[in-house]
C-alpha cells in the first residue's frame, strides 16, 4: 500500500528488523512490501508488508516469490476489511504459506492465522503485554517491539 501512515510504516519497519536477525543463517529471506507474491498458474500478485519464504525454489527469485511460509499485513482502515477477507481467500491458495499475521497500526493488537496439522487455520489474538509467537518461523518476542516509537495519539 503506498501512502500509508507514519504508524504503517514504523510498525512494518520494526517488524522486519525484528524477523531479520531471527532468520539470518537459516536459508529463508525477509521481503518488504515491494517484494511481489506470485500465487499459483493465475498469474496473481501481492505486495504484502512483509512476507518470509525458505523455500529453495524462491532462493534465487529475481521478480517474484510463491513460496513464502509467512505473510504479515499492516492494517489501515481502507484496506482491513479486504486484507481479512478477499486477499486472505487468496493467500490460503499458497501452498507453503503456514501463518498469517494482521497487524493493527490503530491500536496494539495482532491477529496470527495458522495452519494447523488437520489442515484448518486457527486464528491466535495478542494484545498490550503479550508475547507473540510467529510459529512459522519459531520467534517469540514481546507486542510492544512491533509498536516502538508508534504514537497512537
Amino acid at each position: 500500500m503506498t501512502g500509508g501512515t507514519i504508524n504503517h510504516s514504523t510498525i512494518a519497519i520494526n517488524l522486519g528488523a525484528l524477523l531479520r536477525p531471527h532468520v539470518r543463517g537459516k536459508s529463508c529471506r525477509v521481503l518488504g512490501s515491494d517484494a511481489r507474491i506470485g500465487i499459483g498458474k493465475q498469474k496473481e500478485f501481492f505486495y504484502p508488508d512483509l512476507s518470509v519464504t525458505c523455500d529453495d525454489r524462491d532462493h534465487n527469485a529475481i521478480n517474484a516469490i510463491y513460496y513464502p511460509k509467512l505473510i504479515i499485513e499492516v492494517l489501515s482502515p481502507s484496506t482491513e476489511a479486504y486484507n481479512r477477507g478477499g486477499k486472505f481467500a487468496r493467500y490460503r491458495k499458497i501452498e507453503s504459506l503456514e501463518e498469517y499475521v494482521l497487524v493493527g497500526s490503530e491500536n496494539i493488537l495482532v491477529e496470527s492465522f495458522r495452519l494447523n496439522d488437520r489442515g484448518l487455520w486457527e486464528l491466535r489474538f495478542f494484545e498490550d503485554g503479550d508475547r507473540i509467537k510467529f510459529s512459522s518461523i519459531d520467534f517469540e518476542f514481546a507486542i510492544a517491539s512491533i509498536y516502538e516509537d508508534v504514537d497512537f495519539d
